[in-house]
C-alpha cells in the first residue's frame, strides 16, 4: 500500500493499541474496538494558505492529511463541492449567514463517496476481490460505483424501503444487490449472515477505518471556503454517525496544526421517529439505546442502533455542539423551502439538517451574527417522488 508520509498506522479508539495499516484491515485485534487512522502531524510541512492555489478538483487536494497517496487512489474526483450562500434561509433563521454544503454534487450524489473512495482504495491495496456492506441506499450505490472503478465485485444489502434509484444504480454500477426486509436492521442481518459464509472485505461504516477518514475533508473544505475561519455551527443529518465523527476529527487536526484556533459546534440532526443520538445526549448517557420501533420517512438516517455512538456523542460534546430531532412533516417542509427559495435540492434525510437548524435557531441556540453551515448529504432527485407527494399533499 502506498501511504502518505505522515500516516503512521491505525489506533484503537477504545484500548489505544496501534497496528500496521498494511496488515490490519478492520477492527482492533486486541479488543474489537473501532480503529482510527493516526498521523505524525510533525511530518506535515504545508503552508495551508498556499493550498488555495491548488485546483479545487477533489478531496485529494488535502492529500497530506489522508492515509493514501493520490496516485494510488480509487477516485472519481469526489469532493470539492460548493458551499452555497443562502440569504433567505439566514434571514428566516435570524443569523448572520447560512451556507449549505451541497454534497449532492459528488459523483454518485452523496457525501458517502468521500469515505468510500478511501475505503475501496484500502480494499484494493489489501488485495481484496469482493467488497460488501449493509446500506440504507446511498452507500450501497456508491460502493458499487467505486468497486467498479477498482475492478472489484460489490455486494450490497439494502432494505426494501430503499428508493428505486438506489436499488437501480447498485445494479447499473455492476454491483450484486440483496434486498432484505423493510428496514436497515434487516439489511444488517442479511449482511452478517453472508459475511459468515464469504471472505469478503467489509465496507461497513466504522468496520473499515477509512470511511469517516474520507469524510473529514468536508471540514477542511468548509474552513478553507470561509477563508480559514470556523463557523459557529455545522448541522449534519445523522444516522450511522460518520459525519459528526469525521467533522470532529478534521477540526481537531486543523486545530492541532494551527490552521484554526477552535472547533466549530457540531450538531447532529435526526428525525423524531429515530433519534437515538438525541435521546442519549439529552439523558447524558455515553452510549445510545436501540430504538425499538424506528419510523421516519428519512430512510437514509433511520439507524436505530449506531455502532459508534460513544464516538458520536464525544464529538458533539467536545465541540460544544448538540443534537436535535424534528418531525417528518417539518423535514419535508424544509426540503421544499430550500428548493423553492435557494434553488438547492436536498433529499429527505439531508433536509433533517435544515429542519434541525430552524428548530435550533428558534430555540435561541445561535447568536444573531452566527455563521451556520447546513450539510446536504445527498441530492434530492433520488427521492423526488417523496418530496413531490408531500408538496401535493399541501395543495401547493
Amino acid at each position: 500500500m502506498e501511504t502518505t508520509e505522515a500516516f503512521s498506522g491505525l489506533e484503537c479508539t477504545d484500548c489505544g493499541a496501534t497496528f500496521d495499516a498494511a496488515e490490519t484491515t478492520h477492527r482492533c485485534e486486541e479488543c474489537g474496538g473501532i480503529l482510527d487512522p493516526a498521523y505524525d502531524l510533525d511530518a506535515i510541512d504545508v503552508d495551508w494558505g498556499t493550498v488555495e492555489s491548488r485546483p479545487v478538483d477533489s478531496m485529494w487536494r488535502y492529500e497530506e492529511l489522508l492515509p493514501f497517496c493520490r496516485e494510488s487512489a480509487v477516485t472519481a474526483e469526489e469532493g470539492g463541492t460548493p458551499l452555497v450562500e443562502c440569504p433567505t434561509l439566514a434571514e428566516e433563521l435570524g443569523v448572520g449567514r447560512v451556507l449549505i454544503k451541497d454534497e449532492g454534487r459528488n459523483p454518485t450524489g452523496t457525501v458517502l463517496d468521500r469515505g468510500l473512495s478511501l475505503a475501496v482504495t484500502a480494499a484494493n491495496g489489501h488485495g481484496a476481490s469482493d467488497v460488501a456492506l449493509p446500506s440504507t441506499g446511498n452507500d450501497g450505490q456508491a460502493a458499487a460505483a467505486y468497486a467498479g472503478r477498482a475492478d472489484l465485485e460489490a455486494h450490497a444489502y439494502l432494505p426494501a424501503r430503499s428508493s428505486h434509484t438506489h436499488k437501480s444504480m447498485v445494479n447499473v454500477h455492476g454491483g450484486d444487490m440483496t434486498v432484505t426486509g423493510g428496514r436497515f436492521p434487516d439489511a444488517e442481518a442479511g449482511f452478517r449472515e453472508a459475511m459468515a459464509e464469504h471472505d469478503w472485505y467489509s465496507l461497513e461504516a466504522f468496520a473499515t477505518p477509512y470511511r469517516h477518514e474520507g469524510e473529514k475533508t468536508l471540514l477542511f473544505e468548509i474552513v478553507e471556503k470561509l477563508e480559514w475561519e470556523v463557523p459557529e455551527a455545522i448541522v449534519y443529518p445523522t444516522g450511522s454517525g460518520l459525519g459528526p465523527v469525521a467533522l470532529h476529527k478534521g477540526a481537531s487536526q486543523f486545530r492541532d496544526l494551527g490552521v484554526i484556533d477552535e472547533l466549530p459546534g457540531i450538531y447532529a440532526a435526526q428525525a423524531e421517529g429515530c433519534a437515538p443520538i438525541v435521546e442519549a445526549l439529552g439523558e447524558e448517557r455515553e452510549v445510545t439505546e436501540p430504538i425499538e420501533y424506528p419510523d421516519t420517512i428519512c430512510g437514509g438516517i433511520e439507524i436505530p442502533d449506531p455502532n459508534a455512538s460513544p464516538l458520536i456523542l464525544e464529538a458533539l460534546r467536545e465541540s460544544d455542539g448538540g443534537a436535535v430531532a424534528t418531525k417528518d412533516g417539518e423535514i419535508l417542509d424544509a426540503a421544499i423551502a430550500v428548493a423553492k427559495n435557494e434553488g438547492l435540492e436536498m433529499d429527505p434525510s439531508s433536509a433533517a439538517a435544515a429542519s434541525g437548524a430552524w428548530q435550533l435557531a428558534e430555540g435561541g441556540e445561535f447568536d444573531g451574527d452566527a455563521t451556520v453551515v447546513v450539510v446536504s448529504t445527498g441530492t434530492g432527485n433520488k427521492e423526488a417522488d417523496v418530496l413531490r407527494s408531500h408538496l401535493m399533499g399541501q395543495g401547493i
